[in-house]
């Protein structure tokens, strides 16, 4: 997560709150976009999208990874 910009709770808030899409190999996409308004490897942007790839584990999801999207 560290190397792409986000954070235990942004994951966690993006699994819990964000749209829901399905995607490859049957697993659960979940997207939610966040204030940002800094900067990101050297520019400015103001939003921050977090995409987390899960899957179900019993009650329970598993994020198998996460995408983060600046603009």
């Amino acid at each position: 997560m560290a190397e792409r910009g986000t954070t235990e709770e942004e994951v966690i808030a993006t699994v819990r709150d964000g749209e829901r899409f399905p995607a490859k190999f049957g697993r659960t996409g979940f997207r939610r976009n966040f204030s940002f308004d800094g900067e990101w490897r050297g520019h400015r942007y103001g939003t921050k999208q977090v995409e987390a790839f899960a899957v179900k584990e019993g009650a329970d999801w598993l994020v198998i990874t996460v995408v983060a999207r600046y603009f």
